[in-house]
């Protein structure tokens, strides 16, 4: 079971409607924020969300509200694929694998890394949604260590990272559909690499989860955004916050 935040609490409270078009501003915000940016027009959010932007500011007070609502919600249904990967797959590389599917599927490594200079990530609910997060997917790092299936030298850190490196979309004119497909053939071919093999070490180094923490980006209200300049909205993404 996902232990519950007081965000689930309020979610759960909701009526039916209410937590439907909660849901879909949600999906529709993450995958504008993916696109355009945190300055993204959330009238967008609203038109793709099928609500009205009055719907959108009643659920989210603001800006700041509904990202956070975003990387919160994200953490949550990651963390609940992997909670699903270890007590429906018997064989513990499966279980690995099937996450890292399903996390690419919520475009976590892509909508939080893009968000992360944007809101705080330390007050203590925030927080303990990461240690979920990082307490589950390194139980299903660890068992598959434990199983020989997993080659010694794959960190928490590198599964990480390879679902950042694979949740961002293509550039040029390819199509949603086509990019997602495109993002589970590649995960398809690095599972391959995930094997225990007689392979040459990897080179590089071997992230650890204080490595990943250390590299997030400072919060934009931190920058002199005029002497540092706005990051492109196609640039290489942090990492996936844990």
């Amino acid at each position: 079971m996902v232990e519950p935040t007081s965000l689930a609490s309020d979610v759960g409270a909701m009526r039916a409607d209410a937590r439907a078009n909660r849901t879909r501003i949600l999906v529709a915000a993450r995958d504008v924020f993916v696109e355009q940016g945190p300055g993204a027009p959330l009238e967008e959010v609203s038109r793709r969300a099928g609500t009205g932007i009055a719907t959108l500011y009643r659920r989210f007070g603001d800006r700041p509200a509904l990202m956070r609502a975003v990387v919160l919600d994200a953490l949550a249904r990651t963390t609940e694929e992997a909670h699903r990967a270890v007590d429906e797959e018997a064989d513990p590389f499966a279980a690995l694998v099937r996450y890292m599917h399903r996390a690419v599927d919520t475009r976590i490594g892509a909508v939080i890394p893009v968000l992360l200079g944007a809101i705080a990530l330390d007050d203590d609910e925030m927080q303990r949604a990461r240690d979920r997060s990082t307490r589950v997917v390194g139980a299903l790092v660890d068992a598959a260590h434990r199983a020989g299936a997993l080659r010694r030298d794959v960190t928490f850190g590198d599964i990480s990272m390879m679902i950042v490196r694979l949740s961002r979309p293509l550039p040029g004119a390819f199509t949603r559909d086509l990019d997602d497909q495109l993002a589970h053939r590649h995960l398809e071919l690095v599972v391959g690499g995930l094997r225990p093999t007689d392979a040459a070490v990897l080179t590089g180094p071997a992230l650890t989860l204080d490595d990943v923490r250390g590299l997030q980006p400072p919060r934009a209200a931190d920058v002199d955004v005029a002497e540092a300049g706005a990051s492109p909205a196609g640039s290489e993404p942090g990492p996936v916050p844990t």
